[in-house]
């Protein structure tokens, strides 16, 4: 078997043993448009019921409970000083009301978390549903 190396004249082109890729690679890119314009757009949505309309507003002012928790784990209710038991029983008795009182929150900066968390655990055990935190501003350093 012998092969001509050399370039001759008036002899036969050279054979081209090197494959073409660029048909390859047109190939992939239209597979790779299709794919990524038949993937489906994953959504994650909660689906909620909202009201309709604006809602009328409330006869009265609502009463407004503000409760302290002060550095030391202290319990204050619109500024009187209670104990856990006391603060169960007006838990119960804000609960059994026909019109729940909104529940400020407002914990001291210093309070450690058992404390805080102690008062939303016994709120939502209790039944009261209004309730919120406030002064969440001096958090903010």
């Amino acid at each position: 078997m012998a092969m001509n190396v050399g370039s001759g004249a008036g002899g036969d082109p050279e054979v081209m043993v090197d494959i073409n890729t660029t048909p390859l690679i047109d190939v992939m890119l239209v597979l790779l448009i299709m794919l990524i314009i038949n993937i489906t757009i994953e959504t994650h949505a909660v689906k909620l019921h909202m009201p309709v309309g604006t809602p009328t507003p409330p006869l009265e002012p609502p009463v407004v409970v503000t409760i302290d928790v002060a550095f030391d784990g202290t319990i204050l209710w619109n500024g009187d000083q209670i104990d856990r038991p006391t603060l169960d029983q007006r838990f119960t008795s804000a609960a059994a009301m026909p019109v729940q009182p909104e529940i400020h929150l407002r914990p001291n900066k210093l309070v450690t978390y058992k404390h805080v968390a102690h008062v939303m655990a016994a709120a939502q055990r209790l039944g009261v549903t209004k309730i919120g935190l406030i002064g969440a501003e001096q958090f903010l350093d």
